[in-house]
């Protein structure tokens, strides 16, 4: 879990995300304030989308907040916070601020989570974790499985 921010009208978001073991985006959640709230309200809806208790969760060393509300609901999780250990998570960010950049920017909170949970589904797509489109290069992954869903539908 860690997190990043970006610029909705003019003013600065926080965007949570978590990312499990094998570097599938699981939540996202754009919030106005970095807090023991935010934090809480993340990881809530991040476990229930998950349906299992993680034993480990990597967070950024930074927030104070992350260990108090980790105890409160996993308790039973070891908190790491080692240096190095949520790079791929924050490696993965360039990915998203790569996508917005060439965007003339978010107006709302509710259309920049709209776009930053789309571009995570898009992400997971594209990485196969999925079972759409399993046996397509993963350049032709993306067109291969809305063409699947487009059949569905």
């Amino acid at each position: 879990m860690d997190e990043t921010y970006v610029k909705v009208n003019g003013v600065w978001r926080y965007v949570y995300r978590a990312v499990d073991q094998h570097g599938q985006v699981i939540d996202v959640l754009v919030s106005t304030r970095r807090d023991a709230a935010a934090a809480r309200r993340f990881f809530h809806r991040a476990l229930t989308t998950l349906k299992v208790t993680p034993s480990e969760v990597v967070t950024d060393a930074a927030a104070p907040t992350y260990p108090r509300v980790l105890n409160d609901l996993v308790p039973s999780a070891w908190h790491h916070v080692e240096r190095h250990a949520n790079n791929p998570i924050e490696a993965d960010h360039s990915q998203l601020k790569h996508r917005l950049r060439p965007m003339r920017g978010l107006r709302t909170d509710h259309t920049a989570q709209t776009i930053i949970t789309g571009h995570a589904f898009i992400q997971n797509l594209r990485r196969g974790h999925y079972e759409l489109a399993t046996d397509v290069p993963p350049l032709h992954r993306v067109a291969a499985a809305f063409t699947e869903l487009a059949r569905a539908i």
